[in-house]
């Protein structure tokens, strides 16, 4: 027979070795496991204890049922309190982090704008949304738009931002993003709009990120947004890919043109300033020969006046003087010399300048011939036209006997 068979009353074969459960002695030792059921209804009883609860006596079998179901239902509902207890002051708590605003939403209305740290709020009712407001946000924008000169320019924008209200970034747009997006689409096709396609190409770059960038601000602001614009960036605007060859040629030829000017305007600062400094002593150097005929005029009305002084002391000799003096300056500018032959009629004139001629070619011819002839020399021409004068007025005086 088994040692749990049933029906059998000795329980010596229990391999636990245990007595009677019921707390009678077979002569072993209580040593073996616990019996579950006995342990759980002892500690449901502790637990009603502390509820508040009473045990379970020695009664009748109907009132210790009773009294073990009561036990059960308290114990449930104290493990419901302490759940409940923990997840509400779970929810009373939050934190806000050093780089965060929280939102407080009560009853789906704003409430209250709570800063970084240990925060509380009412459990079930307050609604809180953390935004973050020191973090630098961006986006890029790309499209094709068409200019004032109706020319199509791509461009590719950055736009830099920041969250500078919490309460209008979560409760005025619902997606402030995309509003973002849609505002700087329209502020940029409006400034390119207002813009040729050469200013948006080249110079004009810098001045239209300015005026997007202000422009935008406007529209958040009428839009109530909560969200400041840092910076707007034009990285790159270019014609489409259809006409890019045609738009490098024209920049190209643009640039030779800027390169003319360029060179155009270096020459005119290397020949102005010499054209005026030639015109400057121009004026210089006639304001000289003006000063020079005025003193020179003003010399000769002196002496005019001087002489007529003179001429009217003593008229025969001034007359005398100023006959010697003019023909001794007309007649020394000329190669030839007149003899005023007191005795004769006739003035001889003396042809010096062939005469010299003459004389020098016969010297030249002389030197050819022989290369230690003597250099000719004007005071033998000076002999030979003395003896040619005597020559002639002994003549002059044989014809007159």
């Amino acid at each position: 027979m088994a040692w749990n068979e049933p029906g059998g009353n000795r329980n010596d074969r229990d391999p636990w070795g245990g007595g009677n459960r019921g707390g009678g002695n077979n002569g072993g030792n209580n040593q073996g496991p616990p019996d579950l059921d006995e342990a759980l209804k002892k500690g449901l009883e502790k637990l009603n204890g502390l509820l508040g609860g009473k045990k379970g006596g020695g009664g009748s079998s109907g009132s210790g049922g009773g009294s073990g179901q009561s036990g059960n239902f308290g114990m449930v509902l104290a493990l419901i309190g302490i759940i409940l207890f923990g997840f509400l002051a779970y929810q009373s708590v939050y934190l806000v982090d050093e780089r965060e605003n929280g939102v407080v939403l009560r009853f789906g209305k704003y409430h209250t704008t709570t800063m970084p740290g240990l925060n509380f709020k009412l459990p079930l009712v307050d609604d809180v949304r953390l935004v973050t407001v020191t973090d630098v946000r961006s986006f890029r924008s790309t499209g094709a738009m068409l200019t004032e000169d109706e020319n199509i320019v791509n461009v590719n924008l950055a736009v830099q931002y920041r969250v500078n209200d919490p309460r209008q970034f979560v409760l005025n747009v619902r997606n402030p993003q995309t509003t973002l997006q849609y505002a700087t689409d329209s502020a940029l096709r409006h400034e390119v709009g207002s813009s040729g396609l050469h200013g948006v190409l080249t110079d004009r770059r810098a001045e239209l990120a300015v005026l997007v960038e202000e422009r935008l601000q406007r529209f958040l602001d009428s839009y109530t947004v909560g969200m400041q614009i840092l910076r707007v960036n034009v990285e790159s605007t270019q014609p489409p890919d259809q006409v890019q060859d045609a738009f490098q040629d024209v920049q190209r030829a643009r640039e030779d043109e800027q390169r003319f000017k360029d060179e155009a305007e270096r020459y005119r600062n290397r020949v102005v300033p010499e054209a005026r400094g030639r015109a400057q002593r121009m004026i210089e150097e006639a304001e000289a020969y003006r000063a020079e005929v005025v003193e020179r005029a003003a010399g000769e009305a002196s002496r005019f006046l001087a002489v007529l002084d003179v001429y009217s002391t003593s008229p025969d000799v001034t007359r005398e003087r100023m006959y010697v003096e003019a023909m001794t300056n007309v007649l020394s500018r000329t190669s030839k010399v007149i003899v005023d032959v007191d005795e004769g009629n006739n003035m001889m004139m003396l042809p010096l300048d062939r005469m010299q001629q003459a004389g020098g070619a016969q010297a030249l011819s002389d030197r050819r011939r022989n290369s230690d002839a003597v250099p000719y020399d004007m005071q033998e021409l000076t002999d030979r036209v003395i003896e040619e004068m005597r020559n002639r007025d002994s003549g002059n005086t044989r014809r007159g006997r």
